[in-house]
Parts: structure tokens; C-alpha cells; sequence
């Protein structure tokens, strides 16, 4: 298994076979809780405009999301887990358009195989490559807004190349060096409105989630994220 990280939009078009599209904070955490709090579909959506357009032509979907990470106008929520992470969303299908990871897919032309990837299930995202076991495999760091490159997202593709490689790797360690790097912004109050401090604890919650995330084209020409059943309970 040949295992490579890239990085941001570019790496993400550059990526191929099994790839993992990486945003630790917070489009694939929030996709994570929106799955546990009962959502039956998760659709990332790349262009701001598809997204209001999904939304009216399908009224009943939720729709999710940021721009420099705020909630736009017309949105009902963020794209923060301490906003979504209590709420119940069964039987809703979740429209989801950020910055950077459901850019990441968007741009993943060439990859056999997308799946999402966080801190708060990537030991189940290790055991899903390990079972699939493809000869290539490429971790994408999205960044900030896919053009900057982010700690927490570099740290989440190692981690996961470590239990591939069934390495060592100082996990808890990372998370707390995040506090005083990218994950620093949390901690500012002047940020509470959009970033509130809860989303730090919940994006870095290590396997909380024992499913994956796939990235699949409906008959629509849309992507759906379905989730798979549980890899490391």
C-alpha cells in the first residue's frame, strides 16, 4: 500500500485511488454528528449558488454550512458542531457547503474512491483503508479554505498513516498543540459567535465515531455522503 499526503485544492485534484478528503475543523466533524443525530443523507455541495438552489427545489432540506467560516444568510445552521451536535435531524436529508472540505471533494476527480476523514473517527477511517486494502491510498489536507495550509488537518492525515503503517503516534499530545495553532481561534471570545470554544472539544474528540463517510454520485449528478456500519467498536 502506497500511502501519500497532500495538500489542499491542488492536492486534492492531484489525488488518486482510495483518497480521504480531510477538514478536522469542522465540515467532516459536523458531518460526523450530523449522521449520529439521525440525518439520512449529508450532500456537500462545492458552489455556494448550487446549495441555495438545492435548497429551493427541495424545501425540506436542511441547509448547513460557511463562508469564511459564518453561517451565511438563508442558512438555518453553521458549520459548527456545538450548534448541530444536540439536534435532531432523523430522516433529514443535510445540504452542506464550507470552505474547504466539501471543496476537497468536489475537486477529487481523479480518485477511485472518496471518503471523508476527521479526528473524531479516524481509527475506523484506518480500518476501512486496511479492509479495502488498495495499493494507493492519498491523504488530502484541505486547510483553511483549501488554499492555506492547517495543523490540525496535517496531524489527522499522519495520524491516520500511522495506524496504517501500525506506528506509534502522539496523538494527545497534537491535539494540545493545537490550542496555541490553528485550533487557537476557539479560544478567543471575540470569535464565540462563529467559533465557539465547544467546537474545539468536539472536532478533537479522538474516535468518537466508530463509522466512516463515503462519498458516492447519485443518478442526479450530486454527491451523497453515506455511512457505513461501525469498524472498531
Amino acid at each position: 500500500m502506497n500511502i501519500q499526503i497532500l495538500h489542499l485544492l491542488q492536492g486534492a485534484k492531484n489525488a488518486v485511488g482510495l483518497t480521504v478528503i480531510i477538514d478536522v475543523f469542522r465540515a467532516f466533524s459536523v458531518a460526523c454528528y450530523l449522521f449520529e443525530n439521525g440525518a439520512e443523507s449529508v450532500l456537500p455541495v462545492g458552489r455556494i449558488d448550487d446549495a441555495y438552489r438545492l435548497k429551493q427545489e427541495n424545501p425540506g432540506f436542511i441547509l448547513i454550512g460557511e463562508r469564511y467560516g459564518r453561517k451565511q444568510a438563508g442558512f438555518q445552521y453553521g458549520n459548527s458542531p456545538d450548534e448541530i451536535h444536540q439536534t435532531d435531524f432523523t430522516g433529514k436529508t443535510i445540504i452542506h457547503t464550507t470552505s474547504a472540505g466539501t471543496q476537497g471533494i468536489v475537486h477529487a476527480s481523479g480518485a477511485d474512491e472518496i471518503i471523508t476523514g476527521s479526528l473524531v473517527n479516524a481509527k475506523a477511517i484506518a480500518q476501512y483503508i486496511l479492509q479495502r486494502n488498495p495499493p494507493q491510498v492519498s491523504l488530502v489536507c484541505m486547510g483553511i479554505a483549501g488554499r492555506l495550509e492547517s495543523e490540525e488537518d496535517t496531524f489527522c492525515a499522519e495520524y491516520i498513516e500511522s495506524l496504517l503503517e501500525r506506528k506509534p503516534y502522539p496523538v494527545e499530545s497534537a491535539v494540545e498543540k493545537l490550542k496555541e495553532t490553528s485550533g487557537k481561534r476557539f479560544f478567543d471570545p471575540a470569535n464565540r459567535d462563529w467559533a465557539p470554544e465547544n467546537d474545539f472539544y468536539l472536532c478533537t474528540d479522538l474516535n468518537r465515531f466508530h463509522f466512516v463517510m463515503i462519498a458516492e454520485r447519485t443518478p442526479e449528478g450530486l454527491v451523497r455522503l453515506r455511512k457505513t456500519e461501525d469498524f472498531t467498536k
